[in-house]
């Protein structure tokens, strides 16, 4: 008799520890394939293009979860009121369009070697932002995790680094961390009021919203591209966007915002990998280093220590 409460106690909590790790997964391997595709497609899309369609495509994939849902319960999805609704707009804006677009442009400026090693300061920036604003602390695991799987993501950037660039894009680039970062840690704060399939419909819905300047340019971009590249950003919108901030919302809802935002320098290693599978890019020396050294360091800062 004395046995068996643990073992119930295991058993039954098992399920909650698995499901974030399991979004976790879908959301990193998601985010990593649309690398590869952005690349792909980049030719044939402006920034501002790109971000419309992939956003239009995810608000009419979301908006299929959401009615599938709402069926299923027989319930209508409950949007937010006054001040809820209106930093969720704000996220919307910043998480889902200022985010993509100044990215998309930083992309234009730089090689990959620098926007990858700026953009990932977002990750550092959220454990401090938790650390301040949620009260989780600083964690040694976890900045010692997160500092050197920052030192992979470098391995992996020098492989691609031109030392060219401007000044521009490199604020392009940290403007997007520094976006980044903020909207884990406001939808952190949000998520206690709203579920996270209905926020990340709504911030999509605003992101796109936010785009619609650029639909001329889509337009035009989408009559002169091959189908293979429509097809391409179509796969951005439901699987990068639609499927994969759904699952990192419900992830978020559950986990720390900086053991979850540790979790994501397991993309860059995804994309090397993922480009060595579909374009044929064979990866340097230093990028296979650096992508074990990203692995060590989300293991140290993400994986608890075993209870005795």
């Amino acid at each position: 008799m004395v046995t068996s409460t643990p073992v119930a106690s295991r058993s039954s909590a098992s399920p909650n520890r698995t499901l974030p790790l399991l979004m976790v997964g879908v959301t990193v391997l998601l985010w990593a394939s649309a690398f590869v595709v952005i690349r792909a497609v980049g030719a044939e899309f402006s920034p501002g293009a790109l971000a419309l369609g992939r956003l239009g495509v995810g608000v009419i994939a979301l908006t299929v979860f959401v009615g599938v849902r709402a069926v299923r319960s027989g319930t209508l999805p409950v949007l937010p009121r006054g001040r809820v609704l209106a930093v969720a707009i704000a996220w919307g804006a910043a998480w889902f369009g200022g985010y993509n677009l100044a990215l998309n442009a930083a992309e234009l400026r730089l090689d990959a070697g620098t926007t990858a090693l700026l953009v990932n300061v977002s990750p550092l920036l959220v454990a401090v932002f938790a650390g301040l604003l949620l009260g989780e602390g600083f964690p040694a695991r976890l900045m010692i995790g997160m500092s050197v799987a920052l030192l992979g993501v470098v391995a992996i950037a020098s492989t691609t680094w031109t030392g060219q660039g401007d000044a521009t894009g490199m604020l392009l680039a940290l403007v997007a961390a520094v976006l980044y970062a903020a909207s884990v840690i406001v939808q952190k704060r949000v998520l206690i009021r709203i579920d996270p399939l209905t926020i990340t419909w709504l911030g999509c819905l605003v992101g796109a919203l936010v785009c619609l300047p650029f639909a001329p340019e889509l337009v035009a971009a989408v009559g002169r591209a091959p189908l293979p590249s429509i097809l391409g950003v179509v796969y951005l919108g439901v699987f990068p966007t639609a499927i994969a901030f759904a699952t990192w919302g419900v992830a978020l809802s559950r986990m720390s915002a900086g053991r979850l935002a540790a979790s994501t320098y397991v993309v860059p290693p995804i994309v090397v990998l993922l480009s060595w599978m579909l374009l044929a890019e064979v990866p340097a020396v230093a990028a296979l280093i650096g992508g074990a050294v990203c692995l060590a360091g989300v293991a140290v800062a993400t994986l608890s220590r075993p209870r005795a």
